[in-house]
């Protein structure tokens, strides 16, 4: 159903998230620029229901000079996607506003379905070897996590998105560091809670992607099955931040979510009852697919 091929004019996309904010220029399949910033807006809203004037202060600067450095790469065709912090703050209306203004191109605050399309759309356009049969893509973010279940060639045929993510979780029912057993199992417990009902089509395969994942390949390589996530729940339920980020080459900002994210992925793999494998691409590589061919019908 897609391939991952932009021609060769540069397409840009901003993805404004509840952790990080990320720029991603392509040209003809290929990254040419990639840059990132954590701003941690989802722990406004967790904590106070909307984002401070600082940090729509903060967000509209990063923007505007991503924004500036996509159009110096090339980039004709900008977008700006704003996630879970643009759905769940009170005051997403104004983040929508300012990062119009700063990034002066196309801004949308994504559904949690569309944010899963995406994200399928991005991990399965990707693959290699390309998935023949039933596949699923689990993306957790800081915000929100999203599984959706489909084909290659249909497309999504089954999907749903929680709302809760690495720092929503962290910021309720993780606050020590290192949580203890106590805690992740709690924890566990809750987002067993929001996955109760569900029943999800068997895929073939099954695809993680986001930094949650990336930062768990580090540690375990890129399989996450039941016995990979029985070892990282014990060492992150253990392991100050710190060493786990000096141990294994973790980025200290994603360490802090790190035991969060291993629970979150730990209760998608029961469910889908298959095996993970952390995979390359994702949210802005799906919506880069459907920006260039966006370009291409006009």
């Amino acid at each position: 159903m897609w391939g991952l091929h932009h021609g060769g004019v540069p397409v840009g996309v901003v993805d404004v998230g509840s952790n990080t904010v990320r720029l991603l220029v392509v040209r003809g399949g290929r990254p040419v620029l990639s840059e990132r910033e954590m701003l941690r807006l989802g722990a406004d809203v967790e904590r106070d229901g909307l984002i401070s004037e600082r940090k729509l202060a903060q967000a509209a600067d990063v923007v505007a000079g991503y924004a500036d450095d996509a159009r110096s790469a090339g980039v004709e065709q900008l977008e700006v996607l704003i996630t879970s912090p643009g759905r769940q703050a009170a005051n997403g209306d104004d983040l929508l506003e300012v990062l119009a203004l700063a990034a002066r191109c196309p801004v949308r605050v994504l559904s949690s379905n569309e944010e899963g399309r995406l994200a399928f759309v991005g991990a399965v356009g990707l693959a290699t070897p390309p998935p023949r049969r039933t596949v699923a893509v689990v993306d957790v973010g800081g915000g929100s996590a999203q599984v959706v279940v489909g084909t290659r060639r249909e497309g999504p045929s089954w999907q749903q998105s929680i709302d809760v993510g690495s720092q929503r979780l962290t910021n309720r029912l993780l606050p020590d560091e290192p949580p203890g057993d106590w805690a992740v199992r709690r924890a566990s417990a809750e987002v067993a809670r929001y996955l109760t009902g569900l029943e999800p089509p068997a895929p073939r395969t099954a695809y993680a992607v986001g930094g949650s994942a990336r930062a768990l390949r580090r540690i375990v390589g890129p399989r996450l099955g039941a016995t990979e996530f029985a070892y990282l729940l014990d060492l992150v339920a253990d392991t100050p931040a710190a060493e786990l980020g000096e141990r294994y080459g973790i980025a200290p900002e994603r360490t802090r979510t790190i035991a969060a994210g291993a629970i979150i992925l730990a209760s998608f793999q029961r469910l889908l009852d298959a095996p993970l494998k952390v995979v390359r691409g994702g949210l802005r590589d799906g919506a880069l697919a459907e920006l260039a061919e966006r370009r291409v019908a006009a």
